[in-house]
């Protein structure tokens, strides 16, 4: 029987391309050969699609690889991808990647993929759109404020006066549009609160400011069966700095991860499951997701980061959390692509 081409997005023209590149790498590597034929496909940081052999998405960092493209590399051009694979596997993660901008592109080349589709990605990828939905279904969310851009440049008194008297100190500054925690401030005193909301500028054209939560840090997979949403195991967050930066995320031994929780009570962990399959539901995502949150010392549940996609490096919530209801790399993987399948063969119209 022919195999499958799977092609393995990776690389990308946002902050996270390091980032996809261990997911895609990593799913490169835990493909299942016998039903799939692996095709690694790079895209270097101005938005250009190369078809990559292993030796190539062996080397450690996307500079390296770009090094490489033209003397080892096949460039294609984006109508040429249906050439090449039957279907994509996105790893590509942030602005371009999983917010609705490859998706759409898949779409128009009639390629099908993995994750969500154009609108739901769009709307994994910013906050402010995030908990106005998560807000409007009754799911608990954040107290927050948008500072355009503009508003904070020509009212800054009144906005900083605003944020204090709505929030309180601390808050947490951070990009509307950005993943990895870049961007991302806690601001202790209204001294460091302009250096906040000027960092997180620096990403995107606003700022979305929240009320800072005390509490336990989650994060859940939601993977879909037969149309219907099932979480897996959840897992606990301690990250060594003040909050779940990027280098806790990505670097070994930065954060402390337990699947099934040790701080959670069991029922508080089904009712975060629920709300879990809420906002998943209320978002809109298909295929799969990841949703953050926190529970707080007060009880209070919140769901703080809603993801249309998650990393897939070896040390990622989705292998943990797979690993833990008996599943392996391999197997998830597959599991995945089949259930993204039958997705697209179903859907009417772009996903």
């Amino acid at each position: 029987m022919e195999k499958l081409r799977v092609g393995i997005i990776m690389g990308g023209m946002s902050s996270e391309n390091e980032v996809s590149l261990n997911s895609g790498r990593n799913i490169y590597d835990n493909l299942d050969r016998e039903r799939y034929e692996p095709v690694a496909v790079f895209m270097d940081s101005d938005g250009k699609l190369w078809i990559i052999p292993w030796q190539i998405v062996s080397q450690n960092t996307t500079v390296d690889i770009s090094e490489h493209l033209e003397a080892e590399a096949k460039k294609i051009s984006y109508e040429q991808l249906r050439n090449e694979i039957d279907f994509a596997f996105i790893s590509l993660h942030g602005k371009y990647g999983d917010d609705g901008c490859i998706q759409g592109l898949l779409e128009i080349l009639r390629i099908p993929y993995t994750g969500s589709g154009v609108l739901a990605s769009a709307i994994g990828m910013d906050k402010n759109m995030q908990q106005k939905i998560l807000r409007a279904a009754g799911i608990g969310v954040p107290e927050s404020f948008v500072i355009p851009e503009d508003e904070w440049k020509s009212k800054k008194k009144e906005v900083e006066q605003k944020l204090i008297e709505g929030l309180g100190i601390p808050l947490v500054t951070k990009p509307t549009r950005e993943g990895s925690s870049m961007g991302v401030t806690i601001v202790k005193d209204a001294d460091t609160l302009e250096k906040g909301i000027n960092d997180a500028l620096k990403w995107d054209n606003a700022v979305l400011v929240e009320e800072y939560l005390d509490g336990i840090e989650f994060s859940c997979i939601v993977l879909e069966e037969n149309d219907e949403p099932r979480p897996l195991a959840l897992t606990e967050i301690y990250p060594q700095s003040e909050f779940f930066t990027y280098d806790d995320k990505y670097m070994p031994g930065r954060c402390r991860k337990f699947t099934p929780p040790r701080n959670i009570p069991p029922d508080i962990v089904e009712n975060i499951k629920e709300e879990v399959i809420k906002a998943y539901r209320a978002l809109g995502f298909r295929s799969y997701g990841r949703i953050d949150g926190f529970f707080l010392k007060d009880g209070r549940v919140l769901i703080t980061d809603p993801n249309s996609s998650s990393g897939m490096a070896p040390s990622s919530f989705f292998f943990e959390q797979a690993a833990e209801t008996g599943m392996l790399p391999s197997m998830i993987i597959s599991e995945l692509i089949e259930i993204s399948r039958k997705i697209h063969e179903e859907k009417r119209g772009p996903l």
